[in-house]
């Protein structure tokens, strides 16, 4: 027997709820962790089901807006930052920055909505079909314009905990999937018995997923490897000093002496600098018989190589292409040599190139926001090989965020990202963006090396969790020694890629097929 339906909510009662609803659900994720903010899901599906009136569609469009409105503004409010490093020219930005991120990403929540109230079929088969239509929406956000992929649903879990674990299996987009119908059943509480057997199937898939994730992480490695030995410099300097030239050798100097800084033990391997770590192009300090490689050869070993986030140029001097890099270099008897190099691929949209950037630049948006050129893409992500023995995966900033962007090798030992997180200040955002690029650990079941600016930087094992010690947190100047050994068996999700999702996605499918003679959601609930 079905329960009595609740009272339909008056047209604001409907956009608050919603607007609470992505507070509630984006509250859930790192570095608030407020778990039971994840109902926000099932306030959703409940305020789809009650659509009545002449346009639905619209309706469902615009509630699932809402909360993607509310829900992006607190996930990514810390970009109003940026534009704070340079508040003269560019922060009249920060608040329509934010709006227009919110208000975009929040685009894609309404037609997953909308797509939802489109297919939806009777019963508590709905919960599937909700799920798998914003899962496939959260997929396509993280495609559009190279993609945006902050804070999948799937992440709310904090990297290294048991639930999170199941990305392994899944990827980020499965977990998504997972996630979604897992926390929007309440809303289906009162189909009657129906109904409270899916609250229970819930219940019993959310602690599957918690033992199943726990015995994960009591495993210990099947393949462990030898140890790397590794240095992360931070040397916490704000991003707004690196525009003062008079601070250059300053600069210079911090990150010099955190290198050669004496060791508790064995010498690191490798010493990782972040993503933009000197504030000019490595061909120019980098140049042979400079100052500044004269300190950087001093700072190392013989034999020890260097990882160095920076830019670089290529080409003449009157049309120079610039990268967003990687360069590796190994300390020789005197001098240093470039042993490899890694371009940045996927680049952040207008941050690292601009859309549309003939269009924009002849309707005068390029200058009045004091945007450059931008850099070049590079090629597609692939291991860079720092020594015969040695290979590392390099993801540059928020090409961590990207599930698969790095196809699983043989013989890679670690990946590397870098990111110049100073931009966004002490905030929630470098924090989130620590977690996000946890989940590429677990995904592929190799360890990471995180060095940012200014923090968060880590040293990640195979399972997502930051090693004992191995962490500097926002604000904090210094180096993390330690060892990178771990790395475990291949993960499903690296053999299979996206296909687990694929199947999950086809379960919506199946569920949305309207069985002939069924009911009506309308009849089901009343």
């Amino acid at each position: 027997m079905n329960l009595p339906a609740l009272p339909k909510p008056t047209p604001w009662r409907v956009r608050g709820l919603a607007l609470l609803a992505g507070l509630a659900a984006a509250l859930a994720h790192p570095p608030f962790g407020v778990l039971p903010g994840l109902l926000g899901y099932a306030v959703l599906l409940w305020l789809l089901d009650t659509i009545d009136g002449p346009r639905p569609l619209r309706s469902a469009f615009l509630r699932g807006w809402l909360m993607g409105l509310s829900y992006f503004a607190l996930s990514t409010w810390w970009i109003a930052e940026a534009f704070m490093v340079d508040a003269a020219n560019q922060g009249w930005m920060a608040p329509f920055a934010v709006a227009a991120m919110a208000a975009g990403m929040a685009l894609f929540w309404g037609l997953g909505a909308l797509l939802y109230r489109l297919i939806r079929p009777a019963g508590v088969r709905r919960v599937l079909v909700f799920a798998g239509a914003f899962a496939l929406l959260e997929w396509t956000r993280g495609h559009i314009l190279t993609g945006f992929p902050w804070n999948l649903p799937g992440e709310t879990w904090r990297a290294g905990s048991a639930v999170s674990q199941f990305a392994g299996v899944v990827g980020a987009y499965g977990l998504t999937w997972i996630t979604l119908a897992i926390a929007a059943v309440p809303a289906v509480w009162r189909d009657g018995k129906r109904g409270r057997i899916a609250v229970g199937a819930a219940v019993v898939a959310l602690v599957g997923l918690f033992v199943g994730g726990s015995l994960a992480l009591s495993r210990p490695p099947s393949a462990p490897g030898p140890a790397l030995t590794v240095r992360v410099v931070q040397a916490d300097i704000p991003q707004e000093s690196k525009w003062d030239a008079q601070r250059f050798a300053q600069i210079v100097q911090a990150y010099v002496s955190l290198t050669a800084k004496p060791y508790a033990g064995k010498p690191a391997d490798i010493v990782v600098w972040p993503e933009g770590a000197l504030p000019l192009a490595i061909n120019d300090y980098m140049v042979p018989g400079s100052w500044v490689r004269q300190d950087i050869v001093a700072a190392l070993r013989p034999g020890q190589l260097m990882l160095l986030g920076g830019y670089r140029y290529e080409g003449p001097p009157d049309k120079p292409v610039y990268y967003n890099s990687l360069v590796a270099l190994r300390r020789t008897a005197d001098d240093v040599v470039v042993v490899g190099i890694y371009d940045k691929h996927r680049l952040v949209p207008f941050g690292e190139y601009l859309p549309a950037d003939a269009l924009m630049t002849r309707i005068g948006f390029k200058s009045m926001a004091h945007l450059g050129d931008g850099f070049a893409t590079g090629p597609k992500p692939a291991p860079l090989r720092v020594a015969p023995d040695l290979l590392v995966q390099p993801l540059i900033c928020y090409e961590s965020l990207f599930p698969r962007l790095a196809k699983p090798v043989p013989g890679v030992r670690a990946i590397v990202n870098v990111s110049n997180d100073a931009w966004f200040g002490v905030t929630s955002g470098p924090l989130q963006h620590l977690n996000l690029a946890s989940y590429r650990a677990i995904e592929t079941g190799l360890p990471l090396i995180r060095a940012t600016p200014t923090g968060v930087s880590a040293l990640i094992d195979a399972r997502g969790r930051i090693l004992p010690g191995a962490r500097l947190k926002l604000g904090e100047s210094g180096v993390i020694d330690g060892k990178v050994s771990e790395v475990g068996s291949p993960t499903l999700f690296s053999k299979l890629g996206h296909w687990p999702f694929g199947l999950l996605l086809l379960v919506s499918f199946l569920a949305a097929i309207r069985v002939p003679g069924g009911r009506g959601l309308e009849k089901g609930l009343n």
